[in-house]
Parts: C-alpha cells; sequence; structure tokens
C-alpha cells in the first residue's frame, strides 16, 4: 500500500477536503500536511512540507492543490528527487506515472472539477512506472 501525503494552499482548500473524504471512504490512508483552512497563505510553505515528506519516506506519493497548480509544481519540483506534474486530464496523469514515475501530482482547483480531479488522482494512484527507456530518461533530470 502507497502512502499518501496531501496539501493545499487557501485556493485549493475545499478541494483538498473533497479528495481527503473520497479516499479515506477507499480505505486509504492520507497524511494532510496543511492548510487548514481558507485563510490566504503561502502555497511555497505547503509544496516544501510535502515534498520533504514525500522525499524521505519510500513508497509515498504527494497530492498539492491550489489555485492553478502551477505554483505548487515549480516549488515541489526544486527538490531533489521529487517528480512533480501538473494534471488536468486522465491521459496527463496516466502519462505522468508510466513514463515520468512522478511521485507528486499537482490540480489547479480554479481550472478542474472535483469529478474529473478525482479521476486524475485514482489514476495516479494506481499506475505503475513502465521503466525501461524511461528510467534512463529520469536519470537525466
Amino acid at each position: 500500500m502507497k502512502n499518501i501525503v496531501i496539501a493545499s494552499d487557501h485556493a485549493g482548500y475545499s478541494l483538498k477536503e473533497h479528495v481527503k473524504n473520497f479516499l479515506s471512504k477507499q480505505k486509504l490512508h492520507v497524511k494532510d500536511v496543511g492548510a487548514n483552512s481558507k485563510i490566504s497563505v503561502d502555497y511555497p510553505d505547503y509544496a516544501h512540507k510535502l515534498s520533504n515528506v514525500v522525499k524521505k519516506k519510500r513508497n509515498t506519493l504527494g497530492i498539492l492543490i491550489c489555485g492553478s497548480g502551477q505554483g505548487m509544481i515549480m516549488t515541489a519540483n526544486k527538490h531533489k528527487n521529487i517528480r512533480a506534474a501538473l494534471c488536468y486530464n486522465a491521459k496527463s496523469a496516466k502519462l505522468s506515472r508510466l513514463h515520468n514515475d512522478a511521485n507528486v501530482i499537482t490540480l489547479g482547483s480554479r481550472l478542474i472539477s472535483k469529478k474529473n480531479a478525482i479521476k486524475c488522482i485514482n489514476i495516479f494512484l494506481k499506475t505503475k512506472f513502465e521503466g525501461g527507456r524511461h528510467r534512463r530518461r529520469i536519470r537525466k533530470i
């Protein structure tokens, strides 16, 4: 079983809570590292918190949510061994894991529906890295 860590800023808070509720109904354990309300916060603080957990724990995937997903992905990808992918549909979520072995998915709460976000997360969590030629490419990142 994978460990799942989730974080958001204020703009992503409502979607984060929706995702947590869905995942708990799936009997998955999710560690929430904030934010804890819709009060304005700085997204990098939460992207750093999540990235530090993901890179230290084996078999751990992260979910980051902000208004556009862009700020979170930029911040997370500053961390060594974090491969964050901004996903907006099923295909982007699948390919991010299959070919890029992404270990963090970022979502833009202002740009994706709750239904589509859940679909992307499900695919992200279930898809395994294909390896092969893709492993060589990841080493070059």
